[in-house]
């Protein structure tokens, strides 16, 4: 049996060739017609007006409707990525990411058989990036035909979903009415691969799936919960009343449904501090109950800890720190997410059997990163053998991307002895 390590630095040589060019998306809504549109409906007083109604809105519903409002949700309308965005992903700086996570993949479908047909399911995927990435070496390699694979991405944003389709497929068609369909997108890459895009991963067909989630659960909504004396309060957000055109925080006088259930379900817990998302809860639910009843595996990758914080909720606008109850809608709101809970619900009832977390920075070598940038190197010139080692030092670098980030793999607990015997790559 050859080793991972071998096999995993022999699929990053054959993967390719050059270095990519990204899609040009210049056909979107420029930054200008964005703005216009964010100042003709005001978030901030639509904010202002429910608390007025319904007394302070937990963090969770404050984050909630300043990043998915329909009309001008921070994710809804507009391209937050990138060096003109708020925030950069380690797929849009450097192909060597996506390349890996797409080796990953394949090294780890065929050693459990490649069952055939297999959904490619990836939640919020931003520019569409990644999965592009994971198709690109998909067609490559050519280990599975590409009309036996179908691309599933759970997106609620209107506008990242055009990016999407611009990005992966030659033609699509986005469906106004959509009470009897479980997708409102349809689209065909050019090497014959159906796409579909969905609001919901319930939506998703039930089949053999490989799940990836690249910064999906930090965007998720959190309530802060904060311990005075024995009582756990929640963090709330009301209207300033020194001035009424600012928020601030309180704490709840009393407790509330979520901090009463916290109580209850930790009554042990050390620290003071702590964010709860049950959106998160409920999606690392259905993901173990859906692999383990129809097969597959899945990659999360986030920054987060490992259930010793609870004081992470912030905002970042322009790639800089932010407050994150000014200027509500303008900034991306995000919370670190608790690895230690993810694998106590993915494991509950023996249903998954989770591995890591581990380091991006540690991943990234363990597959190949390093045999991967020194192939590319051969085939640039030197404007973009820069690029290139600035890209893959600021996804590896443990100072920079490489510590930060971390890797979760996710597998049906039947696979135990399997996995045992011939261990997960990269973990």
């Amino acid at each position: 049996m050859l080793s991972n390590r071998f096999i995993a630095k022999n699929f990053v040589r054959y993967c390719s060739y050059k270095p990519i060019k990204r899609v040009n998306l210049s056909s979107l809504p420029k930054k200008a017609y964005v703005e216009k549109k964010l100042k003709e409906f005001n978030l901030e007083k639509v904010l202002r007006s429910k608390i007025e109604v319904t007394g302070p809105l937990t963090v969770a519903s404050y984050m909630k409707e300043i990043l998915t409002n329909p009309s001008s949700g921070y994710y809804m309308s507009r391209d937050v990525f990138g060096l003109h965005g708020d925030f950069i992903t380690s797929p849009e700086i450097s192909q060597i990411f996506g390349e890996l996570v797409a080796a990953w993949c394949l090294i780890e479908y065929q050693k459990i058989g490649s069952p055939k047909p297999l959904q490619i399911i990836e939640l919020g995927p931003g520019r569409g990036t990644l999965i592009q990435d994971i198709l690109r070496v998909c067609s490559r390699l050519k280990i599975i035909p590409p009309e036996n694979i179908s691309i599933h991405l759970v997106e609620l944003s209107p506008y990242l979903s055009k990016m999407q389709a611009q990005s992966l497929c030659y033609t699509s068609t986005e469906f106004d009415k959509q009470e009897d369909m479980s997708f409102y997108r349809i689209g065909e890459t050019l090497s014959g691969s159906k796409v579909y895009w969905h609001h919901r991963i319930e939506n998703v067909p039930k089949e053999f799936s490989i799940i990836l989630a690249h910064e999906f659960f930090d965007a998720l909504p959190v309530h802060k919960l904060q311990k005075e004396g024995n009582i756990w309060k929640e963090i709330l957000v009301d209207i300033d009343p020194a001035d009424p055109n600012k928020f601030r925080f309180i704490s709840s006088r009393n407790e509330t449904p979520i901090s009463k259930l916290y109580s209850i379900m930790c009554p042990d817990e050390k620290r003071s501090h702590v964010e709860v998302s049950p959106d998160t809860d409920f999606i690392l639910k259905h993901i173990a109950e859906r692999i383990e009843e129809f097969g597959g595996f899945g990659l999360i990758m986030d920054y987060g800890y490992f259930g010793d914080k609870g004081d992470t909720f912030r905002a970042f606008k322009q790639h800089k720190l932010h407050d994150p109850l000014v200027d509500p809608g303008t900034a991306d709101l995000t919370a670190d997410v608790d690895f230690l809970n993810m694998k106590n619900i993915l494991e509950a009832n023996n249903r998954l059997i989770t591995f890591g977390p581990i380091e991006q920075g540690e991943f990234l070598n363990r597959m190949g990163a390093k045999e991967r940038l020194e192939v590319l190197l051969k085939n640039c010139d030197e404007g973009q053998k820069e690029a290139l080692k600035s890209g893959y030092d600021m996804i590896a670098n443990p100072e920079k991307m490489g510590s930060r980030f971390k890797f979760l793999s996710l597998f049906p607990y039947v696979l135990k002895d399997h996995l045992t015997k011939y261990p997960v790559n990269g973990f």
